[in-house]
């Protein structure tokens, strides 16, 4: 049976911040079970210290006041109107109502059970956001004290889904400039610019004082209105806000809000009369935020060994699957993504040269692939190579040996990470792939310049390399001496360019999936190979034929030519969207089954899916079009 009360509510609701962000089951779900209340002109709905509330309140008619008495008279805080919130101190303070609420005239209140709607917040990190700005608006005239502030985790501590950056304590600066009362405003400054701080906490008795920050140098003194050798009384801040250590993320995030301030002062017990212990700034808060990529390169470059490595992979890991339940877009989830794996590997590297010691050569790791165009947002396999300068016959053997060695420890490492060595054996630890300078030259010139011959050993991810460790010069002249092999050499292309027309196709006459006919993959549909592998074989051979130097990643390459090839530039912008589709796919498929996402079960996908993924797969006969119009394709056909 239809609820009809609760559907108006919801409709009603739908109309108004923060609500509109909301599903309309998830609101349909809370509304069955809140109540309407009608209050007549002038009565209360709660004073200042009554008991909280079980519910918060919703204004669907009328008007309501909340006031507080200051100086013995009833003053006006703030009017709610038709869609307004009040009543949220349930959700983030520990004590008693601080205002009164007053209906002005006959008003209709919704009243929505604050149990139900914790989950909420878990849910849509923007409601949550929005309830903090507001109750933060409505505190700033009551005189809020921190210690009343309910901790965010109390929010909702059962919730599986919530963001645990807001329950954390905070990392924050714990060895604070302190400069007395009566130092000089040159000291100060000479004191910051030495300790590399952007603040001075100022005492007196050793109990804080003031502050100053690099802002009030700017603002006070850049005209230079204001003596030097002044007292540094005479431009610091008296008002600053005092917390204790175990403020958490989202507490200091709402006295930064509500109190309009970039610092906060830390004390033993949250007062002015204790021990100081440090200041938070707004950098600290971003910063400690767990899921921020940021933070976790620092955490990555900080790892001592390869436990803690790991650990923080899993946060890496965790940071992809958040990104697509927040519909970031793919491109900044694959260079966020590629960044921190980046980093990672490095890492890898770092704590294996600690295993093995000192190289005995220059050398540079390169990422090839999926890794080294920074599109690998699934677990699948690693490829990479090792180049090392050229060193004398006499050493040759020994240092071939030690990156072998070395090679065969990180891609241990990144194995039990969960990327399986390349079937192929495209690894560093491969003989093959462990050269030097002068080796890899000669391999590359003879792939470009004689094609079709000695060309087992050939693969397009070799031309997808990427820095990830040791000397970037060696990589740069790698990269030189290919780029000018490539000049003017059609040979080159047409052998490319006839490889790529043998890739199988993805669909039929009748535009049906080619389906896998034997095997454990059969009834599948291989995107790896059908769909996605077109994509980055066609943007390598734009690319290595328009000199587009460092850039590996696909969609960027089609980009680039966008820019370059004007004639066609809606047809590269066209396979950079549908390139991005098909690795949306992809990256869903193996985070929900947990491999690497290379097969798809259409049978179980939507009719919607179906034609999504169709419609991208089509863009494949204007690729192969442009490559026959673009190149000599003759004499491999």
């Amino acid at each position: 049976m239809k609820n009809t009360f609760a559907e108006n509510i919801v409709d009603f609701l739908k109309q108004h911040d923060p609500f509109k962000n909301i599903d309309y089951s998830d609101l349909l779900d809370i509304a069955s079970q809140s109540e309407i209340i009608y209050l007549e002109k002038n009565k209360r709905l709660f004073k200042v210290n009554d008991e909280l509330h079980t519910n918060f309140y919703i204004v669907n008619s009328g008007i309501i006041h909340l006031t507080k008495i200051i100086d013995a008279q009833e003053t006006l805080i703030t009017k709610c109107y038709s869609g307004s919130i009040f009543g949220l101190r349930p959700f983030f303070a520990k004590n008693n109502y601080a205002l009164n609420s007053i209906a002005n005239e006959d008003a209709i209140i919704y009243a929505i059970p604050i149990a139900l709607f914790k989950p909420i917040l878990s849910k849509y990190a923007s409601v949550l956001d929005y309830f903090l700005e507001h109750f933060s608006d409505q505190s700033k005239s009551t005189g809020e004290n921190y210690q009343n502030l309910k901790s965010i985790s109390e929010i909702n501590s059962d919730s599986e889904t919530t963001d645990f950056s807001y329950f954390q304590e905070l990392e924050y600066d714990k060895n604070p400039l302190l400069v007395p009362l009566t130092t000089t405003i040159s000291t100060v400054a000479k004191k910051m610019v030495d300790g590399n701080k952007s603040y001075a906490i100022v005492t007196n008795n050793a109990r804080i004082t003031g502050l100053i920050t690099d802002s009030d140098f700017r603002r006070k003194i850049a005209f230079g209105f204001i003596n030097l050798d002044a007292d540094i009384t005479t431009i610091m801040q008296t008002k600053f806000t005092i917390v204790d250590s175990s403020i958490s993320v989202a507490e200091a995030q709402l006295l930064l809000l509500k109190n309009d301030t970039a610092f906060l002062c830390v004390t033993e017990d949250g007062s002015d009369n204790s021990r100081i212990k440090g200041i938070i700034s707004e950098r600290d808060i971003i910063k400690s935020q767990s899921n921020n990529p940021g933070v976790l390169i620092d955490e990555i470059r900080n790892s001592r060994d390869f436990e803690e490595l790991k650990y923080v992979h899993s946060k890496y890991l965790f940071i992809i699957q958040n990104s697509f339940t927040k519909n970031i877009p793919i491109f900044h989830i694959n260079n966020t993504a590629g960044e921190i794996l980046h980093s990672i590997i490095h890492q890898c590297i770092k704590l294996s040269i600690e295993q093995h010691g000192t190289p005995p050569a220059r050398f540079v790791w390169l990422a090839l692939g999926s890794q080294g165009r920074k599109e690998q947002l699934v677990l699948s396999d690693q490829d990479n190579m090792i180049v090392y300068e050229d060193v004398g016959p006499e050493k040759h053997r020994d240092v071939k040996f030690y990156f072998v060695q070395l090679a065969k420890t990180v891609i241990q490492k990144m194995e039990s990470l969960g990327y399986k060595p390349c079937p192929n054996e495209h690894l560093a630890s491969n003989i093959k792939w462990c050269k030097s300078m002068s080796d890899f030259t000669s391999i590359y010139t003879n792939w470009i310049k004689s094609p079709g011959e000695n060309m087992s050993d050939f693969s397009g991810i070799f031309f997808d390399f990427e820095y990830i460790y040791g000397e970037n010069k060696i990589k740069d002249s790698l990269e030189i001496a290919i780029y000018q092999s490539l000049r003017n050499n059609k040979l080159f292309f047409d052998y490319i360019g006839n490889q790529l027309l043998k890739t199988p196709q993805p669909l039929s006459f009748f535009k049906k999936f080619n389906l896998d006919e034997n095997g454990s993959t059969k009834d599948l549909f291989n995107l790896k190979l059908k769909g996605i592998q077109f994509f980055v074989d066609a943007a390598r051979i734009f690319a290595l034929s328009h000199n587009l130097k460092g850039i590996n990643n696909t969609y960027l390459r089609f980009k680039q030519m966008a820019i370059t090839d004007l004639k066609n530039k809606e047809l590269y912008l066209d396979f950079a969207e549908n390139y991005l589709e098909l690795q949306r796919f992809r990256a869903q498929e193996g985070i929900l089954n947990d491999n690497d996402g290379s097969y798809l079960n259409t049978s179980k996908m939507s009719k919607i899916d179906k034609e999504e993924l169709k419609k991208a797969l089509q863009t494949i006969d204007e690729i192969v079009r442009l490559i026959k119009e673009k190149y000599q394709l003759t004499r491999f056909s």
